[in-house]
């Protein structure tokens, strides 16, 4: 089973994904999606870590997606 939500952050889609594994725990991934068409990026990370339930897995994925956002963002105005 997969729980998965979107959000838009300026010009990027942020898709993280909570992925149940057999022994009941949850996996960790994001895509950080920019650009259309041809010109479209799409970073995926998948985490090592493992967690209790699909929220947290959601949590974890959004903040890492958010702050690699904030990173982009610092370094475009430096």
């Amino acid at each position: 089973m997969n729980h998965h939500h979107l959000i838009e952050v300026g010009k990027y889609r942020v898709s993280p994904l909570a992925t149940q594994l057999d022994d009941g725990g949850f996996a960790a991934s994001v895509s950080i999606r920019s650009g259309k068409g041809s010109g479209t990026h799409d970073r995926v990370s998948r985490f090592t870590r493992l967690f209790d339930n699909a929220p947290a897995a959601l949590h974890y994925a959004t903040e890492h997606a958010l702050a690699w956002i904030g990173e982009r963002n610092t370094r475009a105005l430096a």
